[in-house]
């Protein structure tokens, strides 16, 4: 027995360095029946003797047993995504090291940022788990904090090692992507002509479609492949390198595939380089890319930078200018959305572009159609925005349909375009209502509201999706059904349905549609499918606020930002009552999305479709007092700043609240009060005409008495913590007894934000010996100086400071 383990474990290290060297290296060193010959040898061992199978076996990568579905995977570290520069010329480039040297601090005389620059592939974004060195997990990216488990169809790819090389960490999570070759991808679609299969339509989907086959052996039979680019949790990595590149190599020692054509560029000139080198090998790399990424290769630098909601600042994806085609638009339409929007779509003659055909382009809105001049039978240029949405970017005139006209000569013969230019109806074409273009807006919106059933059945089909309130069993059929045959008039009405109203609702559609089936016909009807949608509405009764809030389709409003409102604020009813200056404060919440947000909480037939709601049993499960750390964000001069009054920037809204008191005093100020203020002229006229306009004096009122009450009701931190949550400071100088990093240390310690550069968001400057032109900025901009005891009293909590 001693042998027969011996030898399996033989045949292991044999068969994983062969792959490596075949799959990896592209270097095989043994004649493919060899491989052959030794895989059936440790299939036989492992079929004797189950007991020797391991985690790291070569035969795991054949495929294992069917899966009923695919569990969750909570990810340690998040899977986020990064931003995307869409100028896909040179300035996209240097707008990204532009950014970076911004909020690095630096000067123009500072040496260049040190970057890595790599592709960005066109696949699906996996997360592998090392144990001790051996592969014991594999998860999709999902919705960035929680994937799904897919580690049978992983093992299948065999890039992936299942055990690393050298001196792994205790734990390490290696972060890339699963994508297919081109030539893999053609020759498996030819292998699909030959069975007479179903074609597939491009590699990315293919392999993404691989990926989350619930039988692993269908997976093992597509031609995946694998390149590594990042990490998520790691422990016991005591030489762990210092930066991104230093990192790439590690994993290219574990055994990992690392693209080869990855640089380390300094400053923007070295990523407009890169950027241009990929674009002119583009076409003939092997793989589909829709990019470049850009990363700050120094990994502490990278930790300086830090995050912007879920986008870390330190990377970009550079993107090249989508694949094009020239087709004919053979009619222009409208889509309706579920905001209202009227969207001008072209119906196009069919067209392959960016892997697959586009029969529709949309032309965004009416200004774009008039600045393309887009019309019937027009020969078009036709764009994949992103390689997703199929756009029309503009006309070839030259082959412009003429008609002729009199007036000309046999010579010179007069003519007219064949088609007249294109208008947007003035009536929306589902429920007739009248269309309106708000002032400022490129959009023109359908008035029917909740009148318009094609407003209905989209805001119905966002309510219900997977990532809103998840309505298992709810599908478009059914969707279109209930609104059409006027079951359900809002979101509010799915949860008064029965199933006598489900029943009935299929026997007329089905009547309608003339598709009554046979088994209804003989008398036997089906209630399985109603009872499952019945079910999927009250399991959905008690969801997540944050959900909730995306559920409703508040223009403006995603995941990111409805997990904002309800972190931070905690309960429907107080989210309801926020003004746009209360919600304007919140982070990342600009003036745009706190208006929409206001706006939309303010109109009555939201407001009773959301009584409703609640009605009918819909609370929100995880509702909680408000975030403690709001305090600071309730400041007179941070809820000043936020109200939109012209030329009133944070240091200047600082003034105005030291020197009223309250914002109740501000919106009691005549002419005399505010001269009294001591404010500069500008700003001074500016509040006057702000305070004006109708309304804006109520409304300071109403925030007052709201941020009272919000003060009343929060709760208290711990001793010292949060105290400077929403506060901006920067350091400069030598400071008598506190490092740098110390310094730091404190101030995000208390909820502090440290940043590199001086600016009218900054609130405090603490300056030492020989501080430089950060002081003398601050000076400038008026932002309060502090030393290091001015500091200690601020972390104290002393107002005096």
């Amino acid at each position: 027995m001693t042998d027969v383990t011996q030898r399996a474990a033989e045949l292991r290290a044999l068969l994983n360095r062969y792959a490596h060297e075949y799959y990896v290296l592209d270097t095989p060193t043994v004649p493919d029946a060899e491989y052959d010959r030794l895989f059936r040898e440790l299939e036989a061992i492992e079929r004797d003797h189950p007991e020797l199978k391991t985690p790291d076996t070569p035969t795991l990568r054949v495929g294992g047993a069917i899966l009923p579905a695919f569990a969750s995977v909570r990810h340690v570290v998040p899977m986020l995504s990064i931003r995307t520069e869409t100028d896909v010329t040179a300035a996209g480039a240097l707008a990204f090291d532009a950014s970076v040297r911004r909020e690095l601090g630096l000067a123009e005389s500072d040496p260049p940022v040190e970057y890595a620059a790599e592709l960005k592939f066109d696949g699906l974004a996996i997360n592998l788990r090392f144990e001790g060195g051996v592969l014991v997990q594999a998860a999709t990216r999902g919705d960035g904090a929680t994937g799904e488990d897919v580690t049978q169809n992983i093992r299948t790819i065999r890039q992936i090692p299942l055990r690393l090389s050298g001196e792994a960490p205790a734990v390490l999570e290696v972060r890339g992507e699963v994508y297919m070759r081109r030539d893999d991808f053609e020759k498996l679609n030819a292998r699909q002509r030959e069975l007479g299969g179903k074609l597939f339509v491009n590699p990315r989907n293919t392999a993404a479609g691989a990926v989350r086959q619930l039988d692993p052996a269908l997976a093992a039979q597509r031609p995946l492949s694998f390149f590594a680019y990042g990490l998520g949790e790691v422990q016991g990595w005591p030489m762990q390198p210092t930066s991104h590149a230093g990192m790439l190599d590690a994993l290219a020692g574990f055994g990992f595939p690392v693209c080869a054509d990855r640089v380390v560029a300094q400053g923007g000139e070295g990523l407009v380089d890169f950027h241009a080198a990929i674009a002119a090998k583009r076409d003939a790399l092997p793989f589909d890319i829709d990019g470049v990424v850009y990363k700050v290769n120094n990994l502490a630098l990278q930790r300086e930078l830090g995050f912007r909601t879920r986008e870390p600042r330190w990377a970009v994806a550079h993107k090249y200018p989508a694949q094009e085609a020239l087709t004919v638009v053979e009619s222009i339409g409208v889509q309706v959305g579920r905001t209202g929007a009227l969207t001008p779509v072209a119906r196009l003659q069919p067209v392959f572009v960016g892997g697959v055909t586009v029969t529709n382009a949309t032309l965004h809105n009416q200004d774009e159609v008039d600045r393309k001049d887009v019309r019937v039978g027009d020969t078009v240029i036709v764009r994949r925005a992103g390689d997703v949405i199929p756009e029309v970017v503009g006309v070839v005139l030259e082959r412009r349909p003429m008609v002729d006209v009199p007036g000309g000569d046999l010579f010179n013969p007069a003519q007219q375009p064949a088609h007249p230019p294109y208008r947007l109806p003035s009536a929306c074409p589902v429920c007739g209502s009248h269309v309106v273009r708000e002032e400022g807006e490129a959009v023109t919106r359908c008035a029917g509201g909740l009148i318009c059933s094609a407003q209905r059945k989209e805001a119905i089909r966002h309510f219900a999706g997977r990532r809103m309130m998840d309505i298992e069993g709810l599908g478009e059929r059914y969707i279109d059904n209930l609104v059409e045959l006027d079951y359900v008039h809002s979101v509010a009405d799915l949860y008064r349905l029965t199933l006598d109203d489900l029943l009935e609702m299929k026997r007329r559609a089905d009547e309608r549609d003339g598709a009554t089936p046979d088994t209804v016909l003989a008398g036997k009807v089906t209630t399985k499918w109603a009872e499952n949608i019945l079910a999927g509405i009250a399991a959905s009764r008690h969801p997540p606020l944050a959900r909730l809030l995306f559920a409703l389709g508040i223009r403006h409003v995603g995941e990111s930002t409805a997990k904002t409102l309800a972190d931070w604020l905690g309960s429907l009813a107080i989210i309801r009552r926020a003004p746009a200056p209360l919600l304007r404060v919140l982070p990342d919440v600009g003036a745009t999305v706190a208006e929409s947000i206001a706006e939309f909480f303010a109109e009555p037939q939201n407001e009773t479709v959301i009584d409703a709601l609640r009605a009918a049993g819909v609370v929100p499960n995880d509702e909680h007092a408000l975030s403690a750390k709001l305090r600071g964000l309730l400041a007179v001069d941070e809820l000043l700043a936020a109200c939109g009054i012209a030329r009133l920037t944070p240091v200047r809204a600082r003034q105005l609240a030291e020197r009223a008191g309250s914002l109740g005093a501000v919106a009691g100020l005549d002419e005399d009060g505010i001269a009294a203020l001591g404010l500069p002229a500008d700003v001074a006229a500016a509040l006057a005409d702000w305070l004006a306009q109708e309304g804006h004096r109520q409304s300071l009122g109403a925030l007052e008495a709201l941020r009272a009450e919000l003060l009343d009701r929060l709760p208290q931190l711990a001793d010292g913590a949060g105290r400077l949550e929403g506060l901006t400071l920067v350091l400069t100088g030598t400071l008598p007894t506190l490092s740098r990093d110390d310094a730091q240390a404190l101030i995000e310690a208390a909820g502090g934000k440290v940043s590199g550069s001086v600016s009218k968001k900054t609130h405090y400057v603490v300056a030492g010996e020989a501080a430089g032109s950060k002081l003398a900025k601050a000076e400038e901009l008026g932002v309060p100086v502090l030393d290091e005891d001015g500091l200690r009293q601020l972390l104290a909590g002393d107002a005096a400071a």
